[in-house]
């Protein structure tokens, strides 16, 4: 068993004007093979959480710790985050111009395994996971995420948590921009890949229909930086009926 551990957590995005505080003290720890849902309104600081896990360097962790099955997370690049076990599929996935999904996928990999599959053997498998999220073969020869609906990007970013199965995945906000079929066979995706495999999931959304597919063991209520409340599946069904109002710092 693994675990990835936030502890006290606060950071800060990087602006123009300065620096603003973000992150205000989050713990949090993710044991493997159990599912944990973040949920909170907009512009809460859900997505600087991804990133500030993933090494995005617009943010600086100004203090607390992120720990990889007891190893320091935050002295890590980025890069060497995703060769420990980290996988974050973003909201809004970026275009890759002239990188075919067949090229991008095999670096991918070949990065994380630390040597490239064979020709052969990776064909099969990467048309067996595609075919699993319901995607034609001919998407492989598409240029990464370039005039992607946003159902095919989503598919994407599940595509590459199945290949490189990861020890701990973040997704964030995965649910954005699909439609009900799209929402359905993203979410048997992440469900395969859970089945399949001990990893811990971090879910950060802000809609509890996803969670309809994907059932997390806790849900967290982050407000305003921090997380303001943890319980099992049904606190998410209170925040569907109640709203995140009732823990709103004026509230308190």
């Amino acid at each position: 068993m693994g675990s990835l551990a936030l502890t006290d957590l606060c950071a800060s995005v990087i602006t123009d004007e300065g620096e603003l505080e973000i992150l205000k003290g989050v713990s949090l720890t993710i044991e493997s093979g159990t599912t944990h849902a973040v949920m909170g309104p907009n512009g809460s600081g859900k997505s600087t959480l991804a990133y500030v896990i993933a090494g995005h360097p617009k943010y600086r962790v100004t203090s607390g710790s992120i720990t990889l099955d007891g190893v320091d997370v935050l002295g890590m690049s980025v890069d060497a985050r995703a060769r420990a076990g980290l996988f974050l599929a973003m909201q809004y996935p970026v275009e890759v111009p002239g990188v075919s999904v067949s090229n991008f996928l095999r670096t991918s990999v070949t990065a994380v395994r630390g040597e490239a599959p064979k020709l052969r053997t990776w064909v099969k498998e990467m048309k067996d996971a595609m075919g699993a999220l319901q995607m034609d073969p001919s998407f492989a020869e598409r240029n990464v995420n370039e005039g992607f609906s946003g159902g095919e990007k989503k598919r994407h970013e599940i595509l590459q948590l199945s290949l490189l199965n990861p020890k701990f995945a973040i997704l964030d906000e995965t649910d954005s921009g699909l439609d009900v079929d799209a929402l359905r066979t993203v979410s048997e995706g992440v469900n395969a890949f859970r089945e399949q495999s001990d990893a811990g999931v971090l879910l950060i959304t802000h809609y509890t229909r996803i969670l309809q597919y994907i059932k997390p063991d806790l849900v967290h209520v982050f407000i305003d930086g921090r997380i303001v409340k943890s319980g099992g599946a049904d606190l998410a069904s209170a925040l569907e009926s109640e709203g995140y109002e009732q823990f709103a710092p004026a509230s308190a």
